[in-house]
């Protein structure tokens, strides 16, 4: 409906009486930037949170500013077009200065990405307790061009009184409308310095010349049906008085009810109607941002001519409910601003984004804390301007003296979540106690709508958090190998599966590498998938073959319930071998790429049952690999698309992982791009890629040792001249010194057999000593009077990391150390 928005002004109008966009920015004593407008960010191009604290002459190109000549004249406005002026390089040093004059000028922009700016501007010293020393307006002068269609070189940029002029109060009253936020007493001293030192004008010649007075553009039309916005008055004129006719008899010729009852229930069937409308606006989605700019809008203009909505906090992040009545500390967030205003108007007044606390001896604290609404019919001069100083860094006074007000709390169980500001300006009707009504519906049913939302944002925080929590946080080396992972959540409402990917350290310098799909969705798909990964990285440590490991965690699904069902991959890579031992659970086959050729293909792999079935038999293949070769490994959320095959899936697969890339990651994302297109996915996706560079004989070394403690000295001289064969000096007094802690453990527990040396060089030196005792290695608390006990702790203390795994045969107790300096071999590409 239509609010009654003035007709727009032509642009040459405009001009003509000095109606301009202006950049109003405010510098302290140092040359930094306290106060940056948002008509300053659309000019030069710097958000506030980049342009405050930083030196003014680095964001605004004004020459001359604050500078005064010899003859006392004010600098830059009989010559204030600086030709040669390009960059920032003038205003900072000169802000320093002291001049009693305010300045003016006129000044070209070249910055590199943006069109040229040619900028007036007027500069005004100012004195007092704030910390503001120069206040600083500018304009593009391309806006005389566009609009005023005049020459635009004539104009200039300079001061007048404002008494000169017609309509001067109204101009005095306009300087407080362009500040950016800050107090009631800042705003009021830097209003009266400056009709003291002159009112800005545009200067077309000695004898023409406008004052400047702000525009923020094009007003608003407000949009929707056409009609009566309510509180506007009626229409007059021959239509009206045929509507005033008609109401006085109905179509029989009887006579109508008294006019005041008929006007009345006009009134209530109209809130009912608009009630209605907005009750099918809002709510349409479960995001909490898109529902609370449903239901601000949805005031404007038929019901409010300003509308802002504030959340607490807690609510706004997805905390869950808040509890506890609000008080002086509870911060607020204005999160939309919508209004029949200029667009612009209130930016800088009331910007959106702006988390706030509110004083207590204000309305809005009381719409808070009571939990009911608050009217205003009319806030005069006397209460705004009250209102107004309660707020420190912030002139309220032109948004809000002299309106209507109207503050609805938005309620959940009895609980605030946030309130709405709304606003009614002069020349239309005062809210009534009908309105407040209507305005308190309004904010039930959008604290309804605002609850389920946040309630819906806060499961998803959980979901998103439980989700992260589970997946595990996969090294992108390991032995031989090099490993990236992606993870997409499902599309579905909760967003949180059961697939997941991990990898797993082993003995012998290898790698377990798992994907798994528990079947389902939701917390109880997660839980379960967290038991079985849980589990898989458990038996993986006791070195237990694919099959059997498989076989064991079928048996666990199944004692854990009749409904775990899942599919799993495992491989473990040995990179001395360069071999795979894999075994599969019902799930999807892996994807190997040949870095001979480049060609991939889908392994044909025993395919068995998910796991949580029972009675079906898992079965390990061997497949070769060379150095360089990728395995790929994913869930069927990738691949599978609802209405389509999946073996189109995975040969759209097999294509996407042979495509050339310069990384890993960027071969995940090529897949990703590639299987991601289509818009049927409705499943989670985890996908992990190795690069199996293998490891060369060279770099391994092995030995057996007998049972003897004489061959603890011989393990330590077998280390220091592999060390030094492989040019690793640095390296030999930590790693004989662990190595000789750990084979006196092997030999003093070992029972028959030997024991077994083994040291690994890649990005880290690994070592290994194995031994025939199954009992696992563990730190012991040893005293100043034992004489054993302390080796592991050494190890612990020397060791990049260390580890033990026990099998039926026997255990493997092994560490890694940081390789530094000359001969630390780096894994191959």
């Amino acid at each position: 409906m239509d609010s009654g928005t003035p007709p727009l002004r032509s642009r040459r109008q405009r001009a003509v009486t000095g109606r301009i966009p202006l950049a109003v920015v405010v510098v302290d004593a140092d040359g930094l930037v306290s106060h940056w407008s948002s008509g300053a960010r659309r000019l030069f191009g710097h958000s506030k949170e980049d342009a405050v604290g930083q030196p003014a002459g680095d964001l605004m190109p004004v020459s001359g500013a604050l500078t005064e000549d010899r003859t006392g004249r004010v600098n830059g406005v009989d010559d204030a077009y600086d030709e040669g002026y390009d960059g920032y390089d003038e205003l900072g040093p000169e802000l320093h200065g002291r001049s009693s004059y305010p300045t003016a000028g006129r000044a070209r922009l070249s910055d590199e990405g943006r069109p040229r700016l040619d900028v007036l501007w007027w500069a005004y010293p100012l004195a007092g307790p704030g910390p503001g020393r120069h206040l600083v307006l500018a304009a593009d002068v391309a806006q005389f061009r566009m609009d005023a269609g005049a020459d635009s070189e004539r104009i200039a940029p300079s001061f007048s009184l404002h008494t000169e002029f017609p309509d001067a109060e109204s101009l005095a009253g306009q300087l407080p409308h362009i500040l950016p936020n800050m107090s009631v007493a800042d705003a009021e001293r830097i209003v009266a310095q400056v009709l003291e030192l002159g009112y800005p004008v545009l200067e077309f010649s000695h004898h023409d010349r406008v004052p400047v007075t702000p525009d923020w553009g094009v007003p608003r039309r407000a949009p929707g049906r056409p009609g009566r916005a309510y509180g506007t008055k009626e229409p007059e004129g021959p239509g009206s008085d045929l509507v005033h006719h008609h109401a006085d008899h109905h179509p029989d010729g009887a006579p109508s009810p008294a006019p005041e009852l008929d006007l009345e229930y006009a009134a209530v069937r109209e809130r009912l109607e608009f009630l209605n409308e907005v009750s099918g606006l809002i709510g349409s989605s479960l995001d909490l941002a898109r529902t609370i700019r449903e239901v601000t809008s949805a005031a404007v203009p038929r019901f409010t001519d300003f509308a802002g909505t504030h959340l607490r906090a807690a609510v706004l992040a997805g905390e869950g409910f808040p509890t506890g009545r609000p008080d002086v500390t509870t911060i607020w967030h204005r999160v939309w601003v919508e209004h029949n205003d200029e667009p612009g108007r209130w930016d800088d007044t009331v910007p959106v984004g702006e988390a706030i606390a509110f004083p207590e001896h204000t309305p809005f604290f009381q719409c808070m804390v009571t939990g009911e609404p608050v009217l205003i019919p009319r806030l005069s001069e006397e209460d705004g301007d009250r209102i107004s100083a309660q707020f420190e860094k912030r002139d309220l006074r032109p948004l809000i003296n002299n309106r209507s007000m109207l503050l609805v709390p938005l309620k959940a169980r009895d609980v605030v979540l946030g309130f709405m500001v709304l606003m009614r300006r002069q020349g239309r009707e005062p809210f009534d106690d009908m309105d407040r009504t209507t305005g308190a519906e309004l904010a039930a049913r959008a604290g309804l709508v605002l609850d389920n939302a946040r309630m819906y944002t806060y499961q998803e925080n959980v979901a998103d958090t439980l989700q992260d929590s589970m997946l595990p946080q996969v090294a992108a080396r390991m032995a031989g190998c090099d490993i990236a992972t992606r993870y997409l959540p499902g599309a579905r409402l909760g967003r949180i599966g059961g697939d997941w990917f991990d990898s797993v350290k082993l003995p012998g310098s290898r790698t377990a590498l798992v994907v798994g799909d528990v079947m389902g969705h939701g917390l109880n798909s997660a839980a379960m998938m967290g038991q079985l990964r849980t589990a898989v990285q458990t038996m993986a440590t006791m070195e237990m073959p694919p099959a059997q490991l498989l076989r064991n965690l079928d048996d666990l699904a199944q004692r854990l319930g009749e409904n775990y069902l899942a599919t799993c991959l495992y491989a473990v890579y040995d990179p001395i071998r360069s071999e795979l031992q894999i075994a599969n659970a019902g799930h999807i086959p892996p994807v190997v790429v040949r870095a001979a050729d480049g060609r991939s293909e889908l392994l044909d792999l025993p395919t068995g049952a998910p796991i949580g079935v029972g009675g079906v038999p898992f079965e390990t293949a061997t497949v070769r690999v060379a150095p360089g070769d990728r395995l790929v490994l994913c869930t069927d959320g990738l691949v599978e698309v609802r209405g389509q095959d999946i073996g189109a899936g995975l040969a759209a697969l097999c294509e996407s992982a042979a495509h050339p890339a310069a990384s890993m990651d960027h071969a995940c994302d090529t897949i990703i791009r590639a299987l991601n297109t289509h818009g049927g996915r409705k499943d989670d996706v985890a996908l992990l890629m190795a690069r199996l560079n293998g490891i060369p004989e060279d770099d391994v070394a092995e030995w057996q040792l007998a049972l003897d403690p004489r061959e603890v000295a011989r393990a330590r001289r077998l280390v220091r001249g592999k060390l030094y064969d492989w040019n690793l000096p640095q390296a030999v007094e930590n790693a004989e010194l662990m190595v000789s802690e750990l084979v006196t453990n092997a030999v003093r527990h070992a029972r028959i057999h030997h024991v077994g040396l083994r040291l690994v060089r890649n990005d880290a030196l690994l070592c290994e000593v194995t031994d025939d005792e199954p009992a696992p290695a563990s730190l012991l608390g040893a005293t100043a009077d034992d004489e054993a006990g302390r080796g592991l702790r050494v190890v612990s203390r020397l060791a990049r990391g260390w580890g033990s795994s026990s099998t039926a045969h026997g255990k493997t107790v092994w560490f890694e150390q940081a390789l530094a300096g000359r001969g630390a071999r780096v894994t191959r590409n």
